[in-house]
């Protein structure tokens, strides 16, 4: 499929890419992830809600822009290996919107500004998915109860979503902050922790009301993990020839080999085709709603994959120092790692786009 973005959006691409190298250029950002506790500078979050990127997902009378955009952005961001929770915190907003009450719609008005971190808390077991688990946590006198596993940047977040039997509940951050314990991640742009729950929250929709939410929720979740795969391939595929045509052997660039043109030739395809996937399952998200799960199933089935192969082979042709610190390629590969296996893991989304065809 060939896909072009029209001119509004290409807009937004370019400024979004000039907005990442000035502010977040990946020096910077792999100090941020690599030191800082939060894992993500407040400073240039707040930054994102005033230039309207957070309302990405929302309405468009809330500001958002729509799926196309949110891809179009989302690449962009993982082209610069960008840190922190900003597809969740998307993600929770897009919840948020849908939820009832006065505290949804007020913390989704101060999170929409970048003045506030909320995240979803789904999972209960020790694997990354949370479709389908048996949800235990339970809401009772107006106290949330239970244990969350995999709660993305939960121990610094100023609220939580959290599926409980009863529905959505919204918890603030308590004053002496959560019972949070930090799990250990491959990947240094990400925060992962156990958050154990006995704090007061507040019902915000109701089961069938939240099957509904959080059905959209995992779309998107699959639908933006997947730009940010295809950014992550992108990067890696320039940083890969530009090597190439840097680094000599035998008195020549080591570009001039076939052998090597080869396996950049098969990134290009994996990167290109995954292109196509991506702003396909957008665009049937925006326009062909029917489509839109079989798509997004298919973009995130395929690019997870296709990011390890173009960020392992990204490694390989950078030949010894691929695999030193001090270079870039470890960065984006251990990217994929978590894209690839959260929001909507490989093996889940072959068999619901397998499903969407029987």
């Amino acid at each position: 499929m060939q896909f072009e973005l029209d001119e509004e959006r290409a807009m937004l691409k370019n400024s979004t890419r000039e907005f990442l190298e000035k502010e977040s250029p990946l020096d910077e950002a792999r100090s941020v992830m690599e030191d800082s506790p939060e894992g993500y500078s407040k400073a240039l979050y707040a930054q994102l809600g005033e230039l309207g990127y957070l309302s990405l997902l929302l309405s468009e009378e809330a500001g958002g822009m729509g799926p196309l955009a949110f891809a179009t952005v989302l690449s962009e961001m993982g082209r610069a290996a960008f840190p922190g929770p900003l597809l969740d915190l998307l993600l929770a907003l897009k919840a948020l919107e849908g939820c009832q009450g006065d505290a949804a719609a007020s913390l989704c008005d101060t999170a929409t500004r970048g003045e506030s971190l909320v995240v979803l808390a789904r999972s209960e077991t020790s694997g990354p998915e949370s479709q389908g688990e048996e949800i235990a946590t339970r809401l009772e006198k107006d106290r949330v109860i239970g244990t969350k596993v995999f709660v993305p940047f939960g121990a610094h977040a100023d609220a939580l979503l959290v599926e409980t039997r009863e529905g959505l509940a919204l918890a603030h951050r308590p004053d002496a902050g959560w019972n949070a314990t930090a799990l250990p991640t491959l990947d240094h742009a990400q925060r992962f922790c156990e958050i154990a729950l006995a704090s007061p929250a507040t019902l915000v929709a109701d089961p069938a009301r939240t099957k509904t939410i959080l059905e959209e929720v995992d779309r998107l979740a699959a639908l933006g993990a997947s730009a940010i795969l295809l950014g992550l391939m992108e990067r890696m595929l320039e940083t890969t020839l530009a090597y190439t045509l840097e680094r000599e052997a035998f008195g020549a660039p080591i570009a001039t080999f076939q052998v090597l043109q080869h396996r950049c030739a098969d990134m290009l395809m994996q990167t290109e085709s995954t292109r196509s996937a991506v702003f396909r399952a957008a665009w049937a998200t925006e326009c062909d709603p029917d489509q839109a799960s079989y798509l997004t199933a298919v973009a995130k089935a395929w690019a997870g994959p296709a990011g390890r192969f173009v960020c392992g082979e990204a490694i390989q042709l950078h030949g010894g120092v691929g695999y030193t610190w001090e270079y870039d390629p470890h960065i984006y590969l251990k990217r994929v790692n978590t894209m690839q296996h959260f929001y909507g893991a490989t093996r889940g989304q072959l068999e619901t786009a397998l499903q969407a065809k029987l």
